[in-house]
């Protein structure tokens, strides 16, 4: 089974290999912080269950038509289900929107191949309530042959009934020098480059992989930085006003993160006439107003650059935290370093008060809360 292309993991690799020979668990959830692999690790055990090699043992061997299909996201025994609509959600679904039902519909059916099948729930923390009770008949009595396989960021957020029924593996951060090997592997960016963009990824060879791919990104999350540190020393009016702006620049970080084609959203499609979300009939024509630029932006989107946002800010205050302390070598970001010594000491009880603010902006961002009520609020907290 050499043909696993999970990095940088080696003992949940591990552990899917012995899982893989001697009898696979009907569900296996993963659980670790976002961008560590566990959906690469998850696709690999398919592609392992799916592989059509003769020899148990070289599977997955990645040169099967299986194999093949399941890189390309279209062999039809691996259902696949992730987060949708305005909250980011996994919905019970059977209506408009995929959700378990028709997950758990699709595993009723006999396999196409003939051979197993297997269901992929990335983002799986993300299932609400009552879609997690319509998964749990499925988790109790799987179909023959069925395995699922859970990805959860955060697995205090899933039913203890789900949790109880899946053996469970954990992912963590990945170190430096391991990351550096992944791009090089992929032949993403030079070993400068990679030097860099591996500490920015703070242990999160996805995040680094898209960091590299795309170099805007970078440019991006310096600017970010370099503002939300200017704000430190700015009024409330100023912080309030600059917020906004991040959150625009934070979307087009968002965007530039992701594969494919440029899409234009928030304050810039708002200024070039376009809109995302249909505007209401009674919103001002002239586009300058925030309010009426929020109404037009979808508000998944809004909600995307917000977080996006506050996971930059959580990365600017553990390199300010640590310059404060006298420790600059552990930035994550040395292009920063002049700008955060020049912010001056941050103690440690304001560092602490500000982390738990972000945490919670983060919770509730994922939750139903309005991204400019807490982008506002983080806004007036955040000063010297």
């Amino acid at each position: 089974m050499n043909g696993f292309r999970t990095r940088g993991q080696p003992a949940a690799v591990e552990a899917s290999r012995a899982m893989l020979a001697t009898g696979i668990p009907h569900a296996i959830l993963l659980v670790g912080p976002g961008g560590v692999g566990k959906t690469t690790l998850a696709l690999d055990v398919a592609a392992a269950l799916l592989c059509l090699a003769p020899d148990p043992s070289a599977r997955p061997d990645r040169t099967c038509r299986a194999c093949r299909s399941v890189e390309h996201g279209n062999h039809p025994d691996l259902h696949r289900l992730t987060p949708v609509g305005a909250g980011a959600v996994i919905p019970i679904g059977g209506r408009e929107e995929r959700g378990v039902r028709d997950l758990v519909s699709e595993l009723s059916l006999m396999p196409v191949e003939g051979g197993a099948r297997v269901a992929v729930i990335e983002g799986a923390h993300r299932m609400t309530e009552d879609a997690q009770s319509a998964l749990l008949k499925t988790l109790e009595e799987p179909p023959r042959g069925a395995v699922l396989i859970l990805c959860a960021d955060d697995e205090e957020r899933l039913l203890p009934t789900i949790r109880s029924r899946c053996v469970r593996l954990r992912l963590g951060s990945i170190g430096v020098r391991a990351i550096e090997q992944i791009l090089a592997e992929h032949d993403v960016a030079d070993a400068p480059t990679a030097a860099r963009v591996a500490r920015l990824a703070g242990g999160r060879p996805g995040l680094a992989l898209k960091l590299a791919r795309t170099p805007e990104a970078i440019r991006i999350r310096g600017e970010v930085g370099r503002t939300l540190l200017d704000l430190l020393a700015a009024s409330r009016t100023q912080r309030l006003v600059g917020i906004r702006d991040l959150a625009a620049r934070a979307a087009d970080l968002g965007r530039a993160e992701e594969p494919g084609p440029p899409r234009e959203t928030g304050r810039v499609a708002a200024k070039r006439g376009r809109t995302v979300a249909p505007a209401s009939d009674d919103a001002p024509e002239n586009g300058n107003d925030d309010g009426a630029v929020a109404a037009r932006v979808a508000p998944a989107e809004r909600r995307g650059a917000a977080l996006t946002l506050v996971g930059v800010w959580r990365d600017l205050l553990r390199d300010l935290t640590l310059v404060s302390l006298g420790a600059p070598d552990g930035v994550r970001d040395p292009g920063l370093l002049e700008e955060l010594a020049a912010a001056g000491p941050l103690a440690i009880v304001d560092a602490a008060a500000h982390l738990r603010r972000l945490d919670a902006a983060g919770e509730q961002l994922e939750g139903n809360v309005s991204p400019e009520l807490v982008l506002d609020m983080l806004a007036i907290a955040w000063h010297a």
